[in-house]
């Protein structure tokens, strides 16, 4: 891959200064303990501009090209919700989708998906997701799981449904009680200050909205047992 145009100027004028200084110490007519000190000093200057120029891609790495996703863009909520706590859904979704890289997300309580939101799969079939082991790992150690780039994980088939060809999903757990799962634009694109933003509103909904959204994945779940055929 071709190096920017920041990180080339150093380091071709660390190759430059080099080499002239090289250069000077051998067309010197006599080497003194002064000029001896300067060429090396310059060496070292010159050696650092060109680590600079190699290291700048690790420094300010390039932001990952979108992947191109395929979806229709859908919120979705769970049937019989308060209106409060539409509110609050509908609220912190779309600050997630429009603070963080997020390209969808959905929120698991209880078993029972509760919102979904942004690009979804184009089939309404395709759209059933269940929990795995990935999911389970984060409830139990409490702690965000964050998948950088999904292709390199085995597990990864567990978000198929949540919207085929993610490049990135970070699982944040909800307590014990549910997850809350983010699936990115491209791989690696979740920083520190967007786990933040994740982690905020996680607290908003395992603190004051726990009551309610433990009524609603009840509520929906009598409605599946008392569906027809079911029981």
């Amino acid at each position: 891959m071709a190096l920017p145009v920041a990180a080339r100027i150093p380091l071709v004028a660390g190759a430059i200064g080099l080499s002239l200084s090289v250069l000077n110490q051998f067309t010197a007519g006599s080497v003194e303990p002064a000029l001896e000190r300067a060429g090396v000093l310059a060496s070292i200057l010159a050696v650092v501009l060109m680590l600079v120029g190699l290291l700048w891609t690790r420094i300010a790495p390039e932001p990952a090209e979108r992947a191109p996703l395929q979806g229709v863009e859908r919120l979705q909520l769970a049937e019989g919700l308060d209106p409060s706590l539409q509110r609050e859904l509908a609220w912190g979704s779309a600050l997630l989708l429009t603070a963080t890289p997020a390209a969808t997300l959905l929120l698991v309580w209880r078993g029972v998906v509760l919102l979904r939101r942004g690009l979804q799969p184009l089939e309404a079939g395709d759209q059933a997701f269940i929990e795995g082991a990935i999911c389970e790992r984060a409830r139990q150690s409490g702690r965000a799981i964050s998948l950088v780039d999904l292709r390199l994980y085995p597990g990864r088939a567990e978000f198929e449904a949540l919207l085929p060809g993610l490049p990135s999903v970070v699982v944040q757990p909800l307590e014990d009680a549910g997850v809350l799962v983010l699936g990115g634009w491209s791989a690696r694109c979740f920083s520190r200050s967007d786990l933040t933003w994740l982690e905020g509103w996680t607290r908003r909904l395992t603190g004051e909205w726990a009551p309610q959204l433990d009524a609603a994945a009840k509520a929906a779940v009598d409605r599946v047992a008392g569906a027809p055929g079911t029981g």
